[in-house]
């Protein structure tokens, strides 16, 4: 099992470390699946630099979409993105 590490942003890290969001949109230009570990890296914009804190989270479930508005339209088309469910 692999493990991914990731950045987010302090108001969705907060959302995951309450446990009230249980999910991950990322756009799809990693392997990822279920049984891998997700470590969620906090990420200051501002700052341009990591807080030092971090969440691990076992992978559950993945789904592939090429939907949205996030990404470009040429990254979409090349990867699609992924909705990763985390314990």
């Amino acid at each position: 099992m692999a493990i991914i590490e990731k950045k987010i942003a302090p108001k969705f890290f907060e959302l995951i470390l309450s446990g009230e969001k249980n999910f991950d949109v990322r756009l799809g230009d990693f392997e990822c699946k279920k049984g891998d570990t997700l470590v969620i890296r906090e990420f200051d914009s501002e700052k341009k630099s990591y807080t030092g804190r971090e969440i691990r989270k076992e992978v559950t479930y993945v789904a592939k979409l090429k939907e949205g508005d996030h990404w470009t339209k040429e990254e979409v088309e090349k990867y699609g993105y992924q909705v990763i469910g985390f314990t």
